[in-house]
C-alpha cells in the first residue's frame, strides 16, 4: 500500500470518527442561545458558537455525517445500477444495448450538475428527490465503463470455456467479471463520493439544497459569508472539513493497475 493510499485513510478516518463521535460529545446542532452570539471558542466549545447561538461543533458533525452518508448512499446507488445495466448491456447485445446507450447518451446530453438541479428545484429540501438527482447524474459513468470492459471480457476464452462447462451467468460475473471490474469500480466510487459531496454542497451553498435549520457544509460555508469579519472561524471550519474529504477520497484512487479505458472504448 503506497504513502498516497494510507494517506488518504488515516484522513477519512478522522473525518468519519469525528462524523461518528460529534453527536455523542456535542448532541444537539439544532439548539439555540442567543445570548452566546458568536460565543468565542472554549474547552465545552472548541470552535464556539454561531451567529445563532448554536454549537459550531455540533453542526459541523452533522453536517459531515450527512454528506458522508448522503454521498455513499448516491455513490452505491449508481454504482449499482450503471453496473447492472453496462452488464447487461455488453451480455445481450442488440436492441437491448442500443436503447440502453440511447438513454446513456441522453442523460450525458445534460451537464451533470444541470440535471442535479432540476431534481432539487423538485426536491424543494427533501432528501429522497436530492438522492435520486445524485444518484442519476453519475450512473451513467459505470454503464460505460462496465459494458465496454464486460464486452472484451464475455469473448475472452475464460468465458467462452465456462460457459461449454455449463455454468451459468452468475458464475461468469463472480469467477470472471467482477476480479477485473472490481478495482476499476471502486477508484470510480472514490472519485464518485468525492464529486458528490462537492455537488451536494455547491447545492446548499446557492441555497437550492439541503435547507435550513439542517446543518449542512455548503449551507454553514453561505451563512456565515455576513459574520466573516468577525468569526472566521465559522467559514474557516466547514472549508477545512469539506477539504479533508476531498483530499482523502482523491488520495485513495492512487494503486496501480487502475486505468480507466478510452473514450473511445466507451463507447464503441
Amino acid at each position: 500500500m503506497s504513502l498516497s493510499v494510507k494517506t488518504g485513510l488515516g484522513l477519512l478516518l478522522l473525518v468519519v470518527l469525528f462524523a461518528l463521535l460529534g453527536p455523542v460529545l456535542w448532541p444537539d446542532p439544532a439548539a439555540q442561545d442567543l445570548a452566546q452570539f458568536l460565543a468565542d471558542p472554549s474547552w465545552q466549545e472548541p470552535l464556539g458558537r454561531d451567529q445563532m447561538g448554536r454549537s459550531l461543533m455540533a453542526r459541523l458533525a452533522a453536517a459531515t455525517r450527512l454528506s458522508l452518508l448522503l454521498g455513499l448512499l448516491c455513490v452505491i446507488t449508481a454504482a449499482l445500477l450503471g453496473s447492472l445495466l453496462g452488464w447487461l448491456s455488453a451480455w445481450r447485445g442488440g436492441w437491448v444495448d442500443g436503447l440502453l446507450r440511447s438513454l446513456a447518451d441522453g442523460v450525458l446530453a445534460l451537464p451533470g450538475l444541470l440535471l442535479v438541479l432540476l431534481f432539487s428545484a423538485m426536491a424543494q429540501g427533501g432528501f429522497a428527490i436530492l438522492y435520486l438527482g445524485l444518484a442519476m447524474a453519475q450512473w451513467v459513468e459505470y454503464y460505460r465503463v462496465v459494458r465496454a470492459r464486460s464486452r472484451g471480457l464475455l469473448a475472452s476464452p475464460q468465458v467462452e470455456a465456462s460457459r461449454l462447462l455449463g455454468f451459468g451467468h452468475a458464475h461468469v460475473v463472480r469467477r470472471h467479471l467482477w476480479p477485473e471490474l472490481a478495482p476499476q469500480l471502486l477508484t470510480m466510487m472514490a472519485f464518485g463520493l468525492a464529486g458528490a459531496i462537492l455537488t451536494l454542497s455547491t447545492l446548499g451553498f446557492v441555497g437550492v439544497g439541503i435547507q435550513p435549520p439542517t446543518p449542512e457544509l455548503g449551507l454553514m460555508i453561505t451563512e456565515a459569508l455576513p459574520h466573516y469579519q468577525e468569526a472566521p472561524r465559522l467559514l474557516l471550519a466547514p472549508i477545512l472539513v469539506m477539504g479533508l474529504m476531498l483530499l482523502a477520497l482523491v488520495l485513495l484512487h492512487q494503486t496501480r493497475g487502475l486505468d480507466m479505458p478510452s473514450s473511445q472504448g466507451a463507447t464503441s
